[in-house]
């Protein structure tokens, strides 16, 4: 069909559209997604690009819109990494076993706040805190109870952990040694992203340079030791519960990752040693479509940011790899059975953009920490997709879709305009000190909850078709004896231990802190093996750091 035919017949169908919206109304006079970018009523072949190999290409090739490998799923499925912590470690341990055991392909460990801000269990800050959101940590000894009879060398490993993440990267090396495992053989991702935590998160100890520090060691000890860790997982997931659109959290997220290039290779790094090990991790919201497209523009820009400003030359550094985890802040407490419906349909955008592994919730994550039974229907929705969708077996499936494309590029342009405006605050680190995206991020945030507030957004159960007499699940409790138990395995522990080889390395690893050019890795993972605890080698830093107290 020519242009003159095609305009010809969209004339007539836009003439058809009047017609039938004068007897059908259409619902409102404008869509737009939860970014405001507009909904046209048709897209149209126009809408895709005329330079398919600039903008698309070929899957595993530059600009990798359209997928990291070559075949993608059809090679090989997605890491099924259920993200699972809670009480102690044993109790922790034996639902990362019934999750493996459930097809689960990867473990992915939550810890307790105490153990993310680094407190010990008995210290006053973590009274009342200790295993309620994650596994309680204090020392080697709680690690090797958390993977006991876990082979390290068969399986990979995720931890959601920032300000502490060298501490809990040397325990997991710690008990790989003690299981036979070489460095070499570990596989797994430590997230290690404080840029997030002071925008959206608020689980920091130090200031934002000698955090950078901590990061930078990280990468350098994990390319110089063969450790074949991601050595950070830039984090959008966060900045998208804070209430961020899905622009934001690509434009953020890659502005975060730019700083992290920018430490290490002012830290002496060359940029192709440690940018294949880094790794970045996004929610799956509710807009299907805008979803989708989101991972694909990410992958687009950050191909080109790694090639074209930061010159580097191998390809692995310019693939964006990446986990998802579905919305937390999309579940409802209101009729949860819905959240079965929203995770899944969440997780297929995920899949149909590329992810390389992924999180599905529980549906009583709004209500308590997941029972053994929701996390086996959260499993299992996976393995659904997986097996059963068809999916899976073509590369890219919604590549060529004009909608699509025209969201990518919409996407990609917006993101762009954010991070020229931080690139003009001096980078990430400068714009989260002046809060400019913790501003941004909070009015994204009112906007959204006025529209829900005005009904102009529609959540099942929560705004619209609410039931009076709701039946709640049976909730998962964790255990209140467990805080006293806790104390009393970390204070046997320190009865046990060799307390001159405690202070003998965490004395190493202050004079090592207050070189600014000596990697502290080797000094903490010292310090470890000599069972010193979370909470005693935060200590040690945070006198030599100082405490980062927000803007």
């Amino acid at each position: 069909m020519g242009d003159r035919d095609m305009k010809i017949s969209k004339d007539k169908w836009k003439q058809l559209v009047e017609e039938s919206n004068k007897q059908m109304p259409e619902r409102q006079t404008a869509f737009e997604t939860s970014s405001k970018i507009p909904i046209a009523r048709l897209y149209m072949p126009d809408e895709l690009t005329n330079d398919y190999l600039d903008k698309l290409g070929f899957p595993g090739q530059f600009p990798y819109t359209r997928g990291i490998q070559p075949t993608m799923y059809r090679s090989k499925q997605w890491t099924m990494r259920q993200y699972a912590g809670f009480g102690s470690a044993e109790q922790t341990n034996k639902r990362f076993r019934y999750l493996l055991e459930q097809g689960q392909s990867g473990l992915s460990v939550a810890f307790d706040l105490p153990t993310q801000i680094g407190y010990d269990s008995d210290d006053v800050m973590a009274e009342g805190e200790v295993g309620k959101v994650g596994v309680a940590i204090d020392s080697l000894k709680d690690m090797e109870r958390l993977f006991d009879s876990i082979p390290l060398d068969k399986v990979s490993t995720s931890m959601t952990i920032n300000a502490p993440a060298s501490i809990l990267l040397c325990m997991y090396i710690a008990v790989g040694e003690q299981q036979g495992v070489s460095v070499d053989k570990l596989t797994g991702t430590i997230q290690n992203d404080i840029l997030k935590e002071y925008i959206a998160r608020g689980t920091y100890i130090f200031p934002p340079k000698p955090s950078m520090r901590l990061i930078t060691d990280i990468f350098a000890y994990c390319s110089e030791s063969g450790l074949k860790f991601n050595t950070i997982s830039i984090s959008g997931y966060h900045i998208r519960e804070a209430g961020s659109t899905a622009v934001q959290e690509v434009a953020f997220t890659l502005a975060n990752g730019i700083a992290y290039v920018e430490a290490a290779l002012d830290a002496g790094l060359e940029v192709d040693q440690f940018a294949p090990r880094l790794a970045f991790f996004f929610n799956a919201h509710n807009h299907f479509f805008e979803e989708a497209a989101k991972f694909r523009a990410a992958r687009r820009l950050w191909a080109k940011i790694m090639k074209e400003r930061f010159h580097a030359q191998n390809p692995k550094s310019w693939k964006l790899r990446f986990h998802t985890q579905t919305g937390g802040s999309t579940l409802t407490a209101q009729q949860p059975d819905n959240n079965i419906v929203r995770v899944a349909l969440q997780a297929l955008s995920s899949v149909l953009g590329g992810t390389q592994s992924l999180h599905t919730n529980s549906k009583d994550e709004a209500l308590s920490l997941p029972t053994e039974q929701s996390a086996r229907v959260a499993l299992r929705t996976q393995q659904i997709i997986a097996n059963e969708s068809g999916v899976a077996d073509t590369v890219d499936p919604l590549g060529g879709s004009y909608y699509v494309e025209s969201l990518t590029d919409e996407i990609e342009a917006q993101a762009l305009e954010y991070m020229e405006i931080i690139d003009k605050l001096g980078g990430a680190v400068q714009a989260v000190e002046e809060g400019y995206m913790q501003k941004e991020i909070h009015q994204s945030a009112y906007e959204t909850q006025k529209k829900l507030e005005r009904k102009e957004d529609i959540i099942v159960g929560l705004n619209e078709f609410v039931e009076e007499d709701e039946v709640y699940p049976e909730l998962l409790k964790v255990d209140e004896t467990l805080e006293e138990q806790q104390i009393e395995q970390l204070n046997a522990i320190r009865k046990q231990r060799n307390q001159k080889a405690v202070d003998e390395s965490l004395a190493a690893l202050k004079k090592a802190a207050r070189s600014e050019k000596e990697n502290l890795m080797p000094h903490i993972l010292r310090a470890v093996k000599a069972y010193a605890t979370v909470g005693e080698i935060c200590s040690v830093l945070r006198k030599e750091f100082g405490e980062y107290t927000g803007i």
